[in-house]
């Protein structure tokens, strides 16, 4: 089975490399309005699925391509994009986890750190990882809520961080997206750990496709 590209491909270069402007440290401010980022951001990433060119990351079939009418999201929600500070792992040798995935087999992965945020006035946690070897420029964060299994993937969604000087992180749920496994049973994805089960709705982000099936 093929890996998700919710680790082997976007951890490396994120929906930047669909769009051919993949490069090797964090991309430049964006100066557009929020609401026309995220509706870009999101057109880009329809129009990547959809791809039918041989070097395509898309986890559609291929036969069911010329189908797929978009992904299918929450509206956009300002209020779940919040500033988060990362507390980095100080323990050397570096903590290596083995994260239950869709199959049998466990992925390995370096733990980088807590991220402390707020929302609606309540403090939570999330641990960020990234690959086991490799650059620590982009942090990997799993997380499950209150959402999965009826509006949202029962195995939770995916979100990825770029790295800053600051320890200071755009968390921001509006992003947060489905691993590869939900549009393709083929793929294995990685299940988020306990510590990243929110006891909370995360109502920003993908939702399930409107035509998933259940028996996934």
């Amino acid at each position: 089975m093929p890996r998700t590209l919710g680790l082997r491909g976007w951890l490396t270069c994120s929906l930047l490399v669909l769009a051919g402007a993949c490069s090797s440290g964090p991309p430049p401010p964006d100066t557009r309005p929020y609401d026309q980022q995220i509706v870009e951001w999101r057109k880009s990433k329809d129009e990547a699925f959809r791809s039918t060119s041989d070097d395509s990351f898309s986890p559609i079939p291929a036969a069911q391509r010329a189908a797929f009418h978009g992904l299918n999201y929450y509206p956009i929600d300002p209020s779940y994009r919040v500033p988060a500070y990362l507390t980095l792992e100080t323990v050397n040798p570096p903590v290596i986890v083995e994260l239950q995935t869709s199959g049998t087999e466990r992925d390995r992965y370096r733990k980088v750190g807590t991220l402390g945020f707020t929302l609606d006035g309540n403090a939570f946690k999330l641990t960020a990882f990234a690959l086991e070897t490799g650059s620590l420029s982009r942090l990997f964060v799993p997380f499950a809520d209150l959402t999965n299994g009826e509006e949202t993937y029962r195995g939770g969604r995916f979100l990825e961080l770029d790295q800053t000087a600051t320890g200071l992180y755009d968390l921001d749920f509006n992003r947060a997206y489905n691993p590869f496994c939900v549009f393709n049973p083929t793929y294995i994805c990685p299940v988020p750990p306990r510590e990243n089960r929110l006891a909370v709705p995360i109502r920003a982000g993908e939702k399930l496709p409107l035509d998933y099936q259940r028996t996934h």
